[in-house]
C-alpha cells in the first residue's frame, strides 16, 4: 500500500490518538531522513474505530491482511512484502516489535486458508463503512435497513 497503512492496536490507557500522533511523528522523521526527503509523509490525520465485539476484531484481522490482495498488489496475504505476516510466518526478519497474536498462532494452516478466502462482497463493504464510525457500526441493507453483518458474522 504505497499511500497508507492499516493497523490493529490495543492501549490500556485509552490514549490511541496519542500513541498514534507518537508513531506517526517519528516514523515521518526517519523516512524523512533515511529518504532525503522535504515532503510531508503522510496525508492527514489517522481514522481510529472501536471494535467492540471479538469477531469485529477478526473482520478487522482479515481486512487488514487482505488489503493488498484486494488491491491486486498481490494472489495471497502471505505474499505481500510490507506485511507483520511475513514476519510471523518467519518469511521476513522481524524488524519491528510484535506482540503476540493468538488468533494466528492458535492455527496457522487454518488462519492462512481463511485470510486467503475472498469474503462476500456485500459483508466486505458493510464492513469497510462500518470501519468510519467511531465506534464499528455496519452498513445498513437498503431494503431491510438491518446491518449488513452482525456480531456473529465473519468475512
Amino acid at each position: 500500500m504505497s499511500n497508507h497503512f492499516h493497523l490493529i492496536a490495543s492501549t490500556p490507557d485509552a490514549n490511541v490518538s496519542k500513541c498514534m500522533q507518537q508513531f506517526m511523528y517519528r516514523v515521518s522523521r526517519r523516512l524523512t531522513r533515511a529518504g532525503n526527503r522535504i515532503n510531508q509523509t503522510f496525508a492527514g490525520r489517522h481514522y481510529k474505530c472501536i471494535l467492540q465485539h471479538h469477531n469485529y476484531y477478526l473482520n478487522a484481522y482479515k481486512y487488514n491482511y487482505r488489503n493488498p490482495v484486494t488491491a491486486g498488489i498481490c494472489e495471497k496475504v502471505e505474499e505481500y512484502p510490507y506485511s507483520s505476516l511475513r514476519m510471523k510466518l518467519g518469511l521476513s526478519p522481524q524488524v519491528i516489535p510484535l506482540c503476540e497474536d493468538s488468533t494466528f498462532i492458535s492455527d496457522r494452516v487454518g488462519t492462512l486458508r481463511w485470510l486467503n478466502t475472498s469474503p462476500d462482497s456485500e459483508k466486505l463493504e458493510g464492513f469497510r463503512v462500518g470501519l468510519k464510525h467511531q465506534y464499528f457500526k455496519s452498513k445498513k441493507h437498503r431494503n431491510t435497513n438491518k446491518p449488513i453483518l452482525s456480531e456473529n458474522d465473519l468475512l
